[in-house]
């Protein structure tokens, strides 16, 4: 099949969604439209359009004078609704008002008359503020909506204020912010007609030779992926992209793809010893230097490791919008005989568990206690905000958060393995020194945690199913916990058996 010549290219329908692909890579949009068996499926997006529905839903919920276009009976049926709804002079706003120009439909999650002769529309978005994809698809339907003849006075992104606080169940007053973006996208939109006409050329012809590169992943993960990379030669095997902190990146733009092929004269200190334990497969080790941090650590020790979950949409009242709360911890209290105990919270009621956690914190960690914790300005920040939330706990949880020291700056400037390939993630360092499987667990990291409590919570679970989660929550927890204490162990010499 030879490319089609302009004068032939069928006229593919097209979406914002649609242009928004085709924007990520060409090569994604003929595939979606031609090959779409070759994706693979993405639970990931399929969690954030649901996330989307109801954030939308919110946003409908608090304009009750507005009006819902159904598309169910097709969408020329809406795109006609839609137009006996503006020529009727329907006051309120238009949910989902459906336009087509030239093949191109888009349906604008709000409409709404500006007072005047013309129209605001705003794109709903459940994140916390404006992103650059966002813009395209607010062109797309400003250039839609121009040319079926609508004066547009405002283009918002309507996203997500995270100052909002809950005050009442189901209360969302206030949920909203909108940044207007008329301007911004001036030129976006008048470029559209050409990009509607490149989208088409691609779709009606052969698929395009792309190479995979960072619009695999930008703005999101593409699908098809692993079709398009499955002829490429295999790469080095230790890439420059292994140096932390974007380090492999001016190596690639000077052509070199290889980290052994760098001299580490040239290369930070960091970044050396990257280059040295790889190299010679021997791991960096610096006892002392690890010694000498955590022997300033007073005992008791405990090793604490939160849980949370921070939905878009706040569960409970007087929590904000991707508020991170606790629903479980776990802790190894050690003293400075060796003795350790374990002990752990779990709320899986569905009903706020702040108070619970901070309650159980307070009763299970000395006064006196030394909190480790990995990347521990997570667990500080989780403490303080139970403060913030309880004055009468709040001396003791303030304390805790000012006591939290953190293991992983040790782990950083004592050890590496050439096996952590670049990151000093807990789940990167650990298989280089002790023998945990996360793998075989049922809660395998962090997302799983979450999902796994949402699940629990649900009244639809069968008991039976919310034990078995119930029960992989407290394994994951406490296998992160363990292993701060086998790392710390380690990196201070001592055995780990």
């Amino acid at each position: 099949m030879t490319s089609a010549q302009p004068s032939q290219v069928r006229r593919f329908g097209l979406s914002k969604s649609k242009l928004a692909t085709f924007e990520q890579c060409p090569r994604r949009l003929w595939q979606q439209t031609h090959a779409p068996e070759r994706g693979d499926v993405d639970e990931e997006q399929q969690a954030r359009m649901a996330v989307g529905h109801t954030v939308g839903d919110i946003a409908c919920g608090l304009l009750p004078d507005g009006v819902m276009v159904d598309p169910d009976e097709g969408l020329g049926v809406a795109v006609e609704t839609t137009r006996r709804l503006i020529e009727e002079g329907h006051p309120g706003p238009i949910f989902e008002a459906t336009f087509e120009h030239d093949g191109v439909l888009v349906r604008a999650d709000v409409l709404s008359r500006d007072g005047r002769d013309g129209w605001h529309m705003a794109e709903v978005k459940s994140s916390a503020r404006v992103k650059d994809y966002h813009l395209g698809d607010l062109a797309t339907q400003v250039w839609v909506l121009g040319k079926v003849g609508l004066k547009v006075s405002g283009a918002a992104i309507r996203h997500i204020d995270t100052s909002f606080v809950l005050e009442r169940e189901g209360d969302f007053a206030g949920l909203f912010a909108d940044t207007d973006c008329l301007a911004q996208i001036a030129d976006a939109v008048e470029a559209r007609a050409q990009l509607v006409s490149d989208a088409r050329t691609v779709l009606a012809g052969d698929e395009p030779n792309i190479v995979p590169g960072h619009q695999c992943d930008s703005p999101f993960a593409c699908e098809f992926r692993a079709w398009c990379t499955r002829d490429q030669p295999p790469g080095p095997e230790w890439p420059v992209d292994i140096l932390p902190r974007g380090g492999g990146a001016k190596w690639r733009e000077r052509g070199i793809d290889n980290l052994l092929d760098l001299e580490a004269e040239t290369l930070s200190p960091l970044h050396a010893r990257v280059l040295e334990a790889t190299r010679t497969g021997k791991p960096f080790h610096d006892i002392d230097a690890a010694c000498s941090t955590m022997a300033q650590w007073g005992w008791p020790r405990a090793w604490l490791d939160f849980e949370t979950i921070n939905p878009a949409i706040p569960r409970w009242v007087g929590t904000r919008p991707y508020q991170q709360v606790p629903f479980q911890f776990s802790l190894h209290l050690e003293q400075s005989d060796g003795t350790i105990t374990h002990h752990e919270f779990l709320d899986t009621s569905g009903a706020d568990p702040r108070r619970r956690c901070a309650e159980a914190l307070v009763a299970m960690i000395p006064e006196d206690a030394t909190i480790v914790a990995y990347f521990a300005s997570f667990e500080r920040g989780v403490l303080r905000e139970l403060a913030s939330q309880f004055p009468d706990l709040a001396e003791r949880l303030t304390a805790m958060a000012n006591r939290t020291e953190d293991l992983l700056p040790v782990a950083r400037t004592c050890w590496y393995h050439r096996d952590q390939r670049g990151s000093w993630s807990i789940k990167a360092v650990l298989p280089t020194i002790a023998a945990l499987d996360y793998g075989a667990l049922e809660v395998k990291h962090g997302g799983m945690a979450q999902d796994a409590w949402i699940e629990a919570v649900d009244p639809d679970t069968d008991p039976v199913r919310k034990w078995v989660l119930e029960e992989g929550l407290k394994a994951y927890c406490q296998q992160d916990t363990w292993a701060m204490v086998l790392l710390a162990r380690h990196f201070a010499g001592q055995g780990i058996d």
